[in-house]
């Protein structure tokens, strides 16, 4: 289906997501945890995609003070809340209401960052492209893939066959994703797959039985340490100039 965010979602579907997920609490732990160490460097960051600005807030408390979220669905009195939650300066978190296929500006960011987003879209290269678009001179590049080629993807299959039919696919080939990345000569870069085993189901009313027994499973597979395709549930993109 076309429509003015991407090819695959639209308004609806993200109205929709929103309803069911916490907007308020900064993550202890992040599965991007050993690119840490470069990315707080950086002196201003933004996330495409970004709403409702949780790892906007968790890169805040990690340095960066200037983090601005792009994002086509945005409510901002959620933004501030989660802000007085966090004990961040109001106004902290600067919101971009934007479709990003028509998003332009002529700010750089030193850090670049998007988590689960491009996989929305049927066009990988053009997505990728306008992240580096917006990397400073030497600006830094993460971004997160959710990984359904695996187990992790038959368990989307059996039971939100839905959630699924929202993700394209070649977006979390690994030899697609280098091929896309490597023409761009960067200084450093990697793309690989990251994080502990695990499965989940999206927090929707329907999946709430399901979600029992798919955590079960996901504490089950946590016992087979194995990065890679079968069990591993991020694929990382990083890429600095």
């Amino acid at each position: 289906m076309q429509n003015k965010i991407g090819n695959i979602t639209d308004e609806a579907h993200w109205e929709a997501y929103w309803k069911n997920y916490r907007f308020d609490e900064i993550p202890g732990k992040v599965v991007f945890k050993k690119y840490m160490i470069k990315l707080s460097r950086g002196n201003n960051f933004i996330e495409i995609g970004g709403f409702p600005g949780i790892f906007a807030a968790y890169f805040y408390k990690r340095g960066i003070k200037d983090v601005t979220i792009l994002d086509f669905h945005m409510n901002d009195s959620i933004v501030r809340k989660l802000e007085e939650k966090n004990s961040l300066p109001k106004n902290t978190i600067q919101c971009i209401q934007a479709d990003f296929l028509n998003f332009t500006t002529e700010k750089k960011y030193d850090v670049v960052f998007s988590s689960g987003f491009i996989e929305h879209f049927d066009n990988t290269e053009d997505i990728i492209r306008r992240h580096i678009n917006l990397m400073s001179k030497n600006g830094q590049l993460l971004i997160l893939i959710p990984n359904f080629l695996g187990l992790n993807g038959k368990i989307q299959q059996k039971y939100d066959k839905a959630n699924l039919d929202a993700h394209n696919p070649k977006a979390m080939e690994i030899k697609r994703l280098k091929r896309i990345m490597e023409p761009y000569g960067f200084y450093d870069l990697s793309v690989e797959y990251i994080g502990k085993p695990m499965l989940w189901l999206e927090p929707k009313p329907e999946n709430n039985s399901r979600r029992k027994l798919v955590k079960l499973m996901s504490y089950a597979v946590k016992l087979v340490p194995i990065k890679g395709r079968l069990l591993s549930p991020f694929i990382a993109i990083y890429a600095r100039k």
